[in-house]
């Protein structure tokens, strides 16, 4: 793509934004970046280049439908500038699509509901073993336009990406090699119409495959397989409940790969991350064939699955007192994820869930809290929701403040229990995002801890 001397729009400035504005301007293009913050909500300023225009606090019909391209953030709605724009016959593309366009690298994207930042944070520590220049990011922090100048950008390089649907909505000619759908459950539909145009944008990751790439599907969801139905690359699945003839599966001691053409391998299903974590043995079923199809060795993908930490927020240990387990999962932000970490919980589980509504059902959550649930202690906007859908299946409690809603779950916790903050929900009600909600939980927890120490 030669973006030099183009008028090119920047919409949205966070760090993706940010990253695609300094792409850009060291492409030759003539940036202007938009924003409906103003300069005080927007910390990432500094970062960008002195000749990017700045229109901020608002966006400018003008300025939309005079570019000749633009590069949206993920995550941008349909603003009724955006369509003046497609109707003047603007170019619209996002800051993924466009920074694979000057990347040689081989690409590995994962996309799904659940599961994408595990999963690609192992394949990420899979392919670094490798001894190849690695990029890590995506949807899951560092915008692929930052890999761009990199090593990892290169030919020799490998970039392995999450992939949000926002992300995939605006993909034409992204290209992985190897491509991962690892789920489709109800998620974002406060921004599609039904699961259909869902489940359609995470097909759009295997839009610009050819037959000489792979797709890594998961054959246990009905959603994942319809959606992979008929691409052109070739389609190699995982399951953690049977045995495959080609691809991988689980078994109660070992993750078990059948690649085309090869000899089955065995890999352990032992790490305390996996063991009863049939959600974990899915990613890391996936991770594994993933790497290995984009071509580590055995001995490199085994380092990896080694060296692997589970990552922040997801069903993190935060504290044990009194023997109650306090469990900060505030990544948790839509109800197959909660369904999926609790199910099958070790410990009987007093949740503290709520927030943003994202649209879809309560009741699989309902279900899994009649089996494994003591009590669920509702916050935000989506407590009336979540208590009308609970109603005959666990105790309720209603909490205001995060510190309430800890306390309450202390007071319903008996011994060998656990609280665990499982949200289902999105954070922008009450909190800047789920790190922030995890950051309020854990400060909460560490105050009742105090408390009982002291006593």
């Amino acid at each position: 793509m030669d973006l030099n001397g183009k008028r090119v729009l920047v919409v949205g400035l966070g760090r993706s934004g940010i990253a695609a504005a300094q792409l850009c301007v060291t492409r030759g293009a003539r940036v202007t970046v938009t924003d409906k913050r103003d300069a005080a909500a927007l910390p990432g300023l500094d970062a960008l280049p002195p000749e990017v225009a700045r229109e901020l606090g608002g966006h400018r019909r003008e300025t939309f439908t005079g570019a000749e391209l633009i590069v949206l953030s993920p995550g941008v709605p349909e603003i009724p500038e955006l369509a003046a724009a497609r109707s003047a016959g603007v170019a619209i593309t996002g800051e993924m699509e466009l920074a694979s366009r000057f990347v040689s690298s081989t690409l590995i994207a994962i996309t799904g509901t659940n599961g994408k930042s595990t999963t690609t944070t192992l394949v990420g520590e899979m392919m670094r073993a490798t001894g190849r220049p690695t990029f890590v990011g995506g949807n899951l922090g560092e915008p692929l336009a930052e890999a761009v100048p990199t090593r990892a950008g290169d030919a020799r390089g490998i970039c392995v990406v999450e992939a949000s649907s926002f992300q995939l909505e605006t993909v034409d000619t992204f290209h992985p090699r190897v491509a991962v759908l690892l789920n489709i459950t109800a998620d974002h539909l406060d921004r599609y119409p039904d699961m259909d145009g869902y489940a359609a944008a995470k097909a759009r990751i295997f839009a610009a495959q050819t037959g000489d790439d792979f797709a890594v599907v998961n054959v246990e969801d009905p959603l994942a397989m319809r959606a992979s139905r008929g691409i052109a690359s070739r389609r190699i699945g995982f399951s953690t409940v049977r045995p495959l003839p080609e691809g991988g599966y689980a078994n109660d001691n070992s993750l078990v790969l059948k690649l085309p053409d090869q000899e089955p391998e065995s890999y352990t299903n032992v790490l305390p991350w996996l063991i009863g974590q049939r959600h974990n043995q899915a990613n890391a079923l996936a991770a594994l064939l993933a790497s290995r199809l984009a071509g580590a060795s055995r001995a490199e993908v085994r380092a990896g699955l080694l060296a692997f930490k589970p990552l922040a927020h997801r069903m993190e240990l935060v504290a044990d007192v009194d023997n109650v387990a306090y469990y900060d999962d505030s990544k948790g932000t839509n109800v197959s994820a909660v369904v999926a970490a609790l199910d099958g919980f070790s410990r009987r589980v007093v949740l503290i869930a709520g927030g943003r509504d994202k649209g879809g059902a309560y009741e699989p959550l309902a279900d899994v809290l009649a089996r494994v649930g003591r009590a669920a202690v509702l916050i935000g906007e989506a407590a009336d929701k979540m208590q009308a859908a609970f109603a005959g299946k666990v105790e309720t409690a209603r909490a205001t403040t995060m510190d309430d809603a800890v306390e309450i779950a202390r007071r319903f916790a008996q011994p060998g229990d656990a609280v665990v903050l499982s949200p289902a929900c999105s954070s922008f009600d009450m909190f800047r995002d789920y790190a922030h909600r995890a950051e309020v939980f854990r400060a909460a927890v560490a105050r009742v801890v105090a408390r009982e120490r002291a006593s």
